[in-house]
């Protein structure tokens, strides 16, 4: 079991959009394995390669009861609209109140390249998009409302 250390606001790595997974082999299966490890620490719902230092578009989740990974996914459908309380792992200590949709289906595959789906509502839902936006080298707090978003940078720059 392997629990990676986590790369926090400021690392470069974080806003620098990942790359396709093309090359399958035993480092891709190493890295879904440490995904896996590090977002089951309890508190934990999602993770994306690149909050453990790596380029490649892949995910895993640990929300409510589904677990899994998607790699190389991509969002093929929302419905609704619901705000709540979203917070990462990478910006520890804070958490906004965002939009996002309340149904989310994101689409990719597995280490067998074979098509997955994760499809949830809720936490699940928030998850997945949350996750998905980290590929692209988006932060949550990237589409916060301006008040929220002025709040959260203050808090962010207060000295600890």
């Amino acid at each position: 079991m392997t629990v990676r250390p986590l790369r926090l606001l400021g690392d470069p790595v974080l806003r620098t959009p990942c790359e396709p997974v093309v090359r399958f082999d035993d480092a891709l299966a190493r890295l879904v394995a440490d995904l896996l490890d590090t977002v089951a620490e309890p508190g934990r719902a999602g993770l994306a390669a690149n909050q453990i230092g790596s380029g490649l578009a892949v995910f895993s989740y640990n929300s409510g009861g589904h677990i899994g990974y998607v790699i190389n996914p991509r969002v093929v459908e929302l419905r609704g609209l619901i705000e709540g309380p979203e917070a990462c792992l990478s910006i520890p200590g804070i958490s906004a109140v965002r939009s996002r949709a309340e149904y989310a289906v994101v689409a990719g595959v597995d280490l067998g390249q074979d098509p997955v789906r994760a499809a949830g509502d809720g936490e699940l839902a928030r998850c997945l998009q949350h996750e998905t936006d980290h590929l692209r080298g988006e932060l949550y707090i990237d589409d916060l409302t301006a008040p929220e978003r002025r709040r959260v940078m203050r808090h962010l720059s207060a000295p600890a």
